[in-house]
């Protein structure tokens, strides 16, 4: 049966934003990576701004490196929607930093969004939401089709280099750091480690992991590079 529509919204968020990302910089010299500006704009802005248009009302914020600098930022702005930032005091990987920010959501017998602080995006979080909950998962990926930053060389039939073809998107599907769980995950997520080394596979195990093929934008902000190529997309996204 589908819940499409306003029964499809998600009420709570957890977003990861603890890590040091060390090939940010020189950006994350004096900011955690969910600082770094991407067209005039701090990532997290745009991603708080994407949950608070899908419906979510209140965003538990993970943060570790240099947490004083974004509660800063979120203090002095305005936002439309409730933000709690929890600090870790050691690291505690993705997956007990997912785990430690889930035990602040204020609703905790609900279903919640999840998104790695790194990321780009926008396409209807509601049909996300809908696939997760046809398929009777506990915990939904958002898969981003993978990009190449290589070349790729096109061949004819003798094997002879027709032309090249510069980053294209390949038929494969990789984590697109966006999810949505159920709120018996929160016990199934490691105290201290990667969920996708532990959790995931488990719920692939027992059949309870679904994936959604996102149709729209997205982009992982890893390195200088990304910041650039970002920065030039989103304007011609219409952000």
């Amino acid at each position: 049966m589908s819940i499409s529509g306003k029964s499809a919204e998600v009420r709570q968020a957890v977003i990861l934003a603890g890590g040091q990302a060390t090939r940010l910089r020189p950006y994350t010299d004096d900011r955690p990576k969910a600082m770094v500006p991407v067209a005039g704009r701090p990532i997290v802005d745009w991603q708080l701004e994407w949950l608070a248009q899908a419906g979510c009302e209140h965003v538990v914020i993970s943060c570790g490196y240099l947490a004083d600098v974004l509660e800063k930022h979120l203090a002095d702005h305005a936002y439309p929607l409730r933000i709690e930032v929890t600090v870790e005091t050691e690291p505690l990987g993705r997956g007990g930093a997912l785990r430690f920010a889930a035990g602040h959501l204020p609703y905790p017998g609900e279903r919640w969004l999840a998104l790695n602080g790194d990321v780009l995006c926008r396409f209807p979080l509601e049909d996300l939401i809908d696939r997760h909950a046809t398929a009777d998962a506990k915990a939904t990926i958002a898969l981003a089709q993978y990009r190449t930053t290589w070349g790729i060389a096109t061949l004819d039939e003798q094997d002879r280099i027709a032309g090249f073809v510069q980053s294209p998107r390949l038929p494969y599907w990789i984590n697109g750091g966006i999810y949505v769980f159920e709120p018996e995950v929160v016990e199934l997520l490691p105290v201290k480690g990667d969920h996708e080394d532990t959790t995931f596979p488990q719920l692939a195990v027992d059949k309870r992991l679904a994936g959604y093929k996102i149709d729209g934008y997205w982009r992982g902000v890893d390195t200088v590079k990304d910041v650039k190529e970002a920065g030039a997309e989103l304007p011609r996204q219409g952000w």
